[in-house]
């Protein structure tokens, strides 16, 4: 009798000891608590599809961050968003930072990671041009963007580098807000237009214009979409702000290692306006925009800097150094 006891005893042991294992029973242990980050974007499109893919497949939230993103619509804007505490990190051109640091502020923006390479717009004509160069556009108007920003600034380069006189050679409309490009040449307004994807290829397919050049292909490398935040909220979060670019970096490893079908799935949540097949002719236009690393270089950084000195926008450069957080990325 006292052996059945003992038997019985030692099942029921064995017994709670493999459900707490199971269930993982545990009073002591608690469960991992997120961090909650803001994150403002400029815009929101298929050229940030590693992004999209980071936090359609939780890849913040294995790294211990709840992401909330919204959209700010405009650099200027996630810089004011950052700038009044309404955001925690930044997502747009790297020449935030430089305007924000130039205007005096003390506790400043530092750029910290990368997520495309180059510019992300393409040129669209209101009438189809076989065997198009930039000749073309000589005489026409362009829908161009606001002025100062990058999308701007990159179409201005790209003119310059092929012998048309932005001032002269074309007229440039800068005065149509980001959000409202498209709607105006639908009804009508400008030659041509630079858009993002997937604005482009709709804009395309519903007969309102052709897609004749990418501006990115024509401006060259830059840290054109980046992550910054203030200098203050970087060194009280150096172990978020890594866990973040770790997130970011299994963003781009994804959209390197699959096609354009499964990234498409993907990120269809994120556009549910936008037909898979045009998702997928999004994602082959701008998979020579995305870089390998997030890490961007001096030499990019300087070229975006000299794309801002040939615009106007500054007269001289601003330290590398300056303006990075080097994250140990060991």
């Amino acid at each position: 009798m006292k052996k059945i006891l003992l038997y019985s005893l030692i099942l029921l042991f064995i017994f709670i000891v493999g459900a707490a294992s199971l269930f993982d029973f545990n009073p002591r242990k608690e469960a991992k608590k997120l961090e909650e980050v803001t994150l403002a974007e400029v815009a929101h499109t298929i050229f940030y599809a590693p992004m999209y893919v980071a936090i359609e497949n939780g890849y913040f939230k294995d790294n211990g961050i709840n992401l909330n993103l919204v959209l700010a619509s405009g650099a200027d804007k996630v810089t004011a968003a950052l700038l009044s505490g309404d955001a925690d990190i930044g997502f747009c051109g790297s020449e935030a930072t430089i305007y924000v640091y130039n205007g005096g502020e003390k506790d400043y923006l530092k750029t910290f990671s990368q997520l495309t390479k180059k510019d992300g717009t393409f040129l669209v004509s209101r009438e189809k041009i076989n065997n198009f160069t930039l000749n073309d556009l000589k005489g026409k108007t362009i829908i161009g963007g606001r002025a100062g920003g990058m999308p701007e600034m990159s179409l201005e380069y790209a003119l310059k580098t092929n012998d048309i006189d932005p001032r002269k050679d074309v007229s440039i409309d800068t005065s149509i807000a980001f959000a409202a490009m498209s709607g105006a040449f639908i009804g009508g307004q400008g030659d041509f237009v630079t858009l993002f994807e997937p604005t482009a290829t709709m804009v395309e397919q519903q007969g309102y214009g052709y897609i004749v050049a990418n501006i990115g292909d024509l401006a060259g490398t830059v840290p054109y979409t980046s992550y910054s935040a203030r200098i203050s909220y970087i060194n009280n979060h150096k172990e978020l702000i890594k866990n973040f670019d770790k997130a970011i970096q299994k963003g781009l490893d994804y959209v390197h290692s699959h096609s354009n079908s499964e990234i498409a799935k993907i990120i269809k949540k994120q556009f549910p306006d936008t037909k898979e097949k045009d998702l997928k002719i999004a994602i082959k236009n701008y998979r020579s925009a995305w870089p390998k690393t997030t890490t961007f270089t001096e030499e990019s950084f300087n070229h975006l800097q000299d794309i801002m000195i040939d615009y106007g926008e500054i007269k001289e450069k601003v330290s590398y150094n300056k303006l990075t957080y080097k994250i140990n990325r060991d």
